[in-house]
């Protein structure tokens, strides 16, 4: 169903990939938007109990997409160096390949973003959640397909 990976000698494990996802900053979600043209946005998120989650507002583009077409691409990368005299670039990529849902926000979920990404009181991160919470919206990704890559 999903095609190999074509350069198999620069596959990365899976226990790699799911590194990369953990420690990632930023993904880029894709998702079939209007007229059949591809719509790429980058997002904020969180691997989570083995799905990919982000949060975002309750309507949208991309929540239209993913209304209309549940599957999705969600690519992340680091360690990117260009290596000009070797013309070459090092680089590590994950590219996951999935069904999106939208569903309603948990505390649990919420709390596992902000800690990801903000060093703040457990305390002030709880009122935070309970204030926001009715006016968010995650998306949660089921992996069917992933794949890492090193350069």
């Amino acid at each position: 169903m999903f095609r190999p990976l074509r350069r198999i000698d620069k596959q990365m494990t899976s226990e790699d990939s799911i590194a990369l996802l953990k420690r990632g900053r930023e993904g880029i979600l894709g998702t079939i938007g209007d007229q059949g043209y591809p719509y790429t946005v980058v997002v904020n998120y969180v691997y989570f109990q083995g799905k990919i989650y982000f949060h975002c507002a309750r309507e949208g583009h991309k929540i239209d997409n993913i209304n209309k077409y549940d599957k999705v691409s969600f690519s992340v990368y680091d360690h990117v160096e260009v290596v000009g005299e070797q013309l070459n670039t090092h680089y590590q990529s994950v590219l996951v390949f999935g069904k999106a849902t939208v569903i309603s926000p948990t505390a649990e979920i919420l709390m596992a973003l902000i800690r990801k990404y903000v060093d703040m009181d457990i305390e002030k991160a709880t009122e935070y959640i309970k204030r926001e919470i009715s006016e968010t919206a995650v998306v949660e990704i089921e992996i069917e397909h992933m794949t890492g890559k090193k350069g």
